[in-house]
C-alpha cells in the first residue's frame, strides 16, 4: 500500500475508461498500456483531475463529468461557413474530420456538419463538448515525480 496520494508533484498511473451517456466507451485503456502522467501538467482536463485527487494505489471509482468540467458547452460560433471553392476534390462529406490552419499556424480539427452547391459548414467544437462524460478509473500507483 502506498503512502502517497494523488495531488500536485504526483506522477500517477492508472486505467480509465471514458463512457458517454448511454454507456458507450470512447476511450479506455484497458486493453492496452496504463496512462501515465503529472497531476496538474495539463494531460486531463481540471474537471477530470479534481474528481482523483487524493486517491491511492489500488483505489477505484466512477466519476460523472458534466460538460463544463469536461471538453465544454458546444458553442453555435464555433461553426463556421466556409466557401466550397476553397476545398479542393469532390470527397467531402458529412461527418468527415478534415485538419485546418488555426491562426497561429497550428492544426485545428473540424468536422463537416454541412455542404451545400456554395459553402461547406464546418464544426470545430470538440467532439466531446457538450456531452456528459463518465469517467472511470483504476488507480495502479501514486509516487512523488521524479526530476532528472
Amino acid at each position: 500500500m502506498s503512502e502517497y496520494r494523488i495531488g500536485d508533484g504526483m506522477e500517477v498511473t492508472l486505467h480509465f475508461t471514458l463512457k458517454l451517456e448511454d454507456g458507450s466507451v470512447i476511450d479506455s485503456t484497458r486493453d492496452k498500456q496504463p496512462a501515465t502522467f503529472q497531476y496538474g501538467d495539463g494531460n486531463l482536463p481540471p474537471g477530470f483531475e479534481s474528481p482523483i485527487k487524493g486517491l491511492t494505489d489500488g483505489d477505484t471509482g466512477s466519476y460523472t463529468i458534466p460538460p463544463e468540467h469536461a471538453f465544454g458547452q458546444h458553442n453555435p460560433q464555433n461553426v463556421q461557413r466556409i466557401p466550397r471553392d476553397s476545398f479542393e476534390g469532390p470527397e467531402l462529406e458529412e461527418g468527415l474530420v478534415m485538419s485546418f490552419a488555426d491562426a497561429a499556424g497550428g492544426e485545428l480539427p473540424g468536422v463537416i456538419v454541412s455542404i451545400d452547391d456554395t459553402h461547406v459548414d464546418v464544426d470545430f467544437n470538440h467532439p466531446l463538448a457538450g456531452r456528459t462524460l463518465t469517467f472511470e478509473v483504476e488507480v495502479l500507483e501514486v509516487k512523488p515525480v521524479t526530476t532528472h
